[in-house]
């Protein structure tokens, strides 16, 4: 009889320990595609997660808008346990927290290397706001520079006045409108139709949403203006967050932290095989006239001080240390 009691002990044991067993299973949610550097750079930290929590924590990356959450949206999805990870656009969110629009400030950052600076000052701020709202970063990358896609081609701001050009953002419209064109704000997932109605005849973006759009069926000419900067965050829920063991919270954080500059790279790297892929799909990068530039710059300038408007004191303090950081005034 002792031992038929010691075996029922076990049986009724044993939902507990394989409970305690049982993976926590996570969806990440993103809009971009399985092509798209972000996308594979989600799977990658997917994968080490598990690798590294010995399957406890599995992360499963959803490509595309497939859990029907639209870009601007996913900071409140997270927030409000719709979706317990996301892969957030940082610019496309200043409706609900103007600060993250700090590297769309037209002309503010330059290169990668400068964007490293800015977001020394910014990500502390970035972290607080997502606390706010109810989660927390594990990573961002950056997109890689931005171009104007357009079926025109010109060397004077005169000859793309009025064209319709898709904006992923208010700040983004802004310049563009500033710019003499005119700004539609669409989200990435209905760019592609819209260029393909004829609703707008160009697209602000990095060369490798121009990849993943395949641009080169609609629009013949991308122009370097490397006019603003973005960036990716991957964020977790804070609710979801707390029932992950401090140890394996340390593994995903350590993880985070020892991907993010690989990440990086790839973005870089990302720039330069998705410029070569538009031009040979048929499309002509346009180095922009050095006149046509500095007006670029003229007419764009007052919007720096129309963010920091929206954002607060904050947003000048950060910027104020990054340029004095850079040696600028």
């Amino acid at each position: 009889m002792a031992g038929v009691g010691a075996s029922a002990a076990a049986v009724i044991g044993a939902p507990s320990i394989v409970g305690a067993q049982a993976p926590m299973k996570l969806d990440l949610a993103t809009v971009w595609p399985d092509g798209n550097f972000h996308t594979k750079n989600a799977k990658r930290f997917a994968e080490e997660v598990a690798k590294a929590t010995n399957g406890q924590v599995v992360i499963t990356v959803h490509s595309g808008g497939s859990l029907g959450y639209k870009g601007p949206e996913q900071l409140n999805a997270v927030r409000d346990g719709l979706v317990p990870m996301a892969d957030i656009l940082n610019i496309q969110q200043v409706g609900d927290a103007p600060l993250l629009g700090i590297e769309g400030v037209p002309f503010l950052v330059a290169n990668p290397e400068e964007l490293k600076v800015l977001q020394k000052y910014a990500r502390p701020e970035f972290d607080k706001i997502a606390t706010k709202f109810n989660q927390t970063i594990l990573y961002t990358v950056p997109w890689p520079t931005q171009y104007l896609h357009a079926k025109v081609k010109s060397d004077t701001l005169d000859g793309l006045k009025g064209l319709k050009i898709r904006v992923p953002d208010r700040q983004a419209g802004d310049m563009v409108n500033a710019l003499g064109m005119a700004a539609v704000q669409i989200p990435w997932g209905e760019t592609v139709p819209a260029l393909a109605s004829g609703a707008v005849v160009g697209v602000t973006t990095s060369s490798v949403s121009g990849v993943d759009g395949k641009f080169w069926e609609f629009l013949k000419y991308f122009y370097k203006t490397n006019h603003v900067w973005s960036s990716q965050i991957v964020t977790i829920n804070n609710d979801t967050w707390k029932k992950i063991s401090p140890a394996n919270q340390k593994i995903i954080k350590d993880l985070a932290a020892k991907l993010e500059p690989e990440f990086w790279k790839v973005s870089v790297e990302a720039d330069a095989t998705s410029s070569k892929r538009l031009t040979e799909g048929g499309m002509e990068m346009i180095v922009v006239p050095a006149p046509m530039l500095k007006e670029m710059r003229a007419k764009t300038v007052g919007l720096e001080k129309a963010f920091i408007d929206r954002a607060g004191p904050v947003a000048a303090e950060i910027i104020a240390k990054y340029k004095k950081d850079l040696g600028r005034s």
